[in-house]
């Protein structure tokens, strides 16, 4: 998530990873070939990758583009001449801009069926193709919370209290799905006139802000990262709450405890999709890949790379990951029209409110 880089090192994804500025290589237009465009944290088991290849006759590219957000903004400055022809993780924090500025042609995958209605946010129309759902939440660091004999947080409201001060860390919501999320969830809880109240109050208690998850996760938190003592100094971050398990599944000695914990009270619901690019080179190859999206294979596949969860209905989640990261039991959300008729407006606000 995205969030959810802890597999780049540790799982074989069997890609060929594009830099956004660098040559491709082989064009495009090749026939055979998909090119996927994604935010950072797309992973996918090298055996289930080549299953697909197998079956469809078509070979996958994959073009990460950074941050869901820098991926979703790029994707719309070249949609004449896409880079690719699928895009995978735009969010429902950022899906009315994609769909607002027509970066996606209709296509109702094949086993959209068993694709749950609550996560069909552009049903009937079929734009883009629901594929995975997980929670933004603050996580915290275990052993400073015990070292100082203080008590983790409960709530976004907890957040702001002093004893908390200079503790918390955040992604700029301009420029990171995770911050976009964490500002839509304090006005889900606060409503759309109390929330900058509370980010005044979280600016006066010393909230710090960075660009994006990587930052804020290794360079900034106090955690443990994979096993290892993380660099920063600050035990309270804005992740997500399937962070806890890759911090157990991925440490290089496995630890009986997760050592982060989530902040229940402060998950905001965060569902990610697909879409078939409008001028898409190759849009049979890309319809075939949606197709393969909402496969129970990729679906069960998913959770142990991308630390997610699947959408499609029976589709089975890892012991290790329900153990660890469960799903959040009451993330607060927001109606897609509500976040297209507000989020540009708050962003703005947000940014003159918390960093100037």
């Amino acid at each position: 998530m995205h969030k959810k880089t802890f597999v780049a090192a540790a799982v074989g994804l069997g890609l060929v990873t594009l830099s956004a500025c660098g040559s491709t290589g082989q064009s495009a237009a090749d026939s055979k070939t998909v090119t996927l465009v994604s935010h950072d944290s797309w992973a996918v088991s090298k055996s289930v990758l080549k299953d697909f290849e197998k079956r469809s006759g078509y070979k996958v590219r994959v073009l990460k583009d950074g941050d869901a957000g820098q991926a979703v903004n790029k994707a719309i400055l070249t949609k004449d001449n896409p880079q690719g022809d699928v895009l995978f993780g735009v969010d429902n924090t950022l899906l009315s801009r994609a769909l607002d500025n027509g970066l996606f042609q209709p296509y109702t995958a094949k086993g959209l069926d068993k694709v749950g209605a609550q996560f069909q946010l552009d049903q009937g129309r079929h734009r883009v193709t629901p594929v995975d759902y997980g929670d933004i939440c603050v996580n915290y660091d275990k052993a400073y919370f015990d070292r100082h004999h203080l008590t983790p947080p409960r709530s976004f409201a907890d957040l702001a209290e002093p004893r908390y001060k200079n503790l918390l860390v955040t992604e700029n919501a301009a420029t990171s799905s995770p911050g976009l999320g964490f500002l839509l969830g304090s006005a889900a809880q606060f409503g759309d006139q109390g929330w900058p109240g509370y980010w005044k109050k979280l600016k006066a208690n010393g909230v710090k802000v960075v660009d994006g998850w990587e930052q804020a996760y290794y360079q900034e938190f106090s955690g443990s990262a994979e096993g290892r003592k993380a660099g920063g100094d600050r035990p309270l971050v804005v992740s997500y709450a399937s962070s806890p398990p890759a911090e157990v599944i991925y440490a290089k000695k496995r630890p009986a405890t997760a050592p982060t914990g989530v902040v229940s009270g402060t998950c905001f619901r965060q569902i990610e999709f697909a879409g078939l690019l409008a001028n898409a080179k190759n849009p049979k190859g890309a319809k075939a890949f949606l197709d393969f999206l909402v496969s129970r294979e990729f679906q069960e596949d998913m959770p142990l790379n991308m630390f997610v969860y699947p959408v499609v209905a029976g589709a089975k989640v890892p012991a290790d990951f329900t153990e660890y990261g469960p799903a959040a039991r009451h993330p607060e959300t927001m109606a897609p029209d509500k976040i297209a008729a507000n989020r540009d407006q708050w962003v703005k606000a947000w940014t003159s409110l918390v960093l100037k």
